[in-house]
């Protein structure tokens, strides 16, 4: 099924963007992103549970129990082998959508007396919706729970995951013009309509994106201010990031930012505030950051060769053959997440340490 581009839906945060744009000029796409996502009155995230089979997408942790609980083992070892066993550990996850991901993990290493008498687990969110279904997906996994909007207060021994959040931070856009390059925005077209134009700009571009054709796309990830507060909890020399994305291993000119409404992609102007937007991750980009800010980088490598390598394959056949019935259901459900054609390939996974650690378990090379 293919969308009409030109289609725009009257949406309360269209007609509120657009009276702004008419008063106040173009703003750029990372603004434009961020009002979309988390607008306090209008904004996807601020304002719905947007995952799952009635909502807009499903994560990896929505389409198998079995991807959490690996993460979940994986977290034990790096506690044991990588970080040496603290007495205390956080396992922090940001953004942990329904709290799908953390409720398998917490299974998985229940049996697991030493790792678990460690843990703290912090859940980072900013969606009062879906704390409200964390906190009921959590409630009974006998954890050491606490929410926050951010990484502060949080010390090391800390392991943290990312999975699928980096795709929503906004980006900012920059288009080859024949006058250079330009800062893309969001303006109204002569009927009100929301489109794109572009804007002059003082934003620095990267040496790699100057030598393109006019029409050609550029993007960043506006702010990884993320990576810096990972990088942050380093002092002790103890900190492991795990981060799970969509996106490509190199830069690269192009437009990635998409719309998902319904389990349909859409023009991203057609629907604000009730569109889930996002753009692949630019891991090299990503890398760069974290080597900047001094955390050493194990990967990326596919999200299939990462669970396998953690053992997807045999505790799908175990799962399968405890429940005969739903056997079927589980060796889709595997599919999907490690296919070359489904999310093996696209998805991509990192891991950050600091640098004294040794490199991680499941995606050292």
């Amino acid at each position: 099924m293919t969308y009409d581009p030109s289609f725009r839906r009257r949406t309360p945060l269209a007609v509120t963007l657009a009276n702004e744009i008419a008063c106040d000029g173009p703003m750029p796409v990372a603004d434009y992103i961020q009002r979309c996502l988390w607008d306090s009155q209008a904004g996807y995230y601020a304002t719905r549970d947007p995952l799952g089979q009635f909502g807009d997408f499903i994560t990896a942790p929505e389409i198998s129990q079995i991807f959490g609980e690996l993460i979940g083992l994986w977290s034990a070892v790096v506690w044991r082998d990588v970080l040496g066993a603290p007495s205390a550990v956080t396992l922090a996850e940001l953004g942990p959508g329904r709290g799908t991901l953390l409720r398998d993990a917490l299974r998985a290493t229940s049996s697991l007396s030493a790792f678990r008498q460690a843990l703290r687990c912090h859940l980072v969110e900013a969606s009062e919706p879906l704390i409200v279904l964390q906190r009921k997906a959590l409630a009974q996994s006998g954890a050491l729970l606490s929410w926050g909007p951010d990484l502060s207060g949080i010390t090391a021994p800390a392991i943290v995951i990312a999975n699928e959040l980096f795709d929503a931070l906004p980006i900012d856009q920059w288009i080859m013009t024949a006058t250079g390059w330009r800062q893309r925005a969001v303006g109204v077209d002569e009927q009100g309509a929301l489109c794109f134009t572009a804007i002059t700009t003082a934003a620095s571009i990267p040496a790699g994106f100057r030598a393109v054709p006019i029409g050609a796309l550029a993007e960043r990830i506006r702010s990884l201010d993320m990576i810096n507060a990972i990088a942050s909890l380093d002092p002790r020399g103890q900190v492991v990031a795990l981060i799970i994305d969509y996106g490509h291993l190199a830069s690269a000119n192009g437009d990635t930012l998409q719309a998902v409404r319904g389990h349909a992609h859409e023009h991203p102007l057609t629907s604000p505030g009730e569109a889930d937007l996002s753009a692949q991750v630019d891991f090299e980009a990503l890398a760069s950051a974290a080597k900047s800010a001094g955390l050493a980088v194990d990967g990326p490598i596919t999200q299939s060769e990462f669970l396998s390598r953690l053992g997807i394959v045999e505790r799908a056949h175990a799962l399968m053959s405890a429940n005969p019935a739903l056997a079927g259901s589980i060796e889709v459900a595997v599919a999907r997440l490690i296919a070359p054609e489904a999310m093996g390939s696209r998805f991509k996974v990192m891991g950050l340490r600091s640098s004294s650690l040794s490199p991680l378990p499941g995606i050292k090379t």
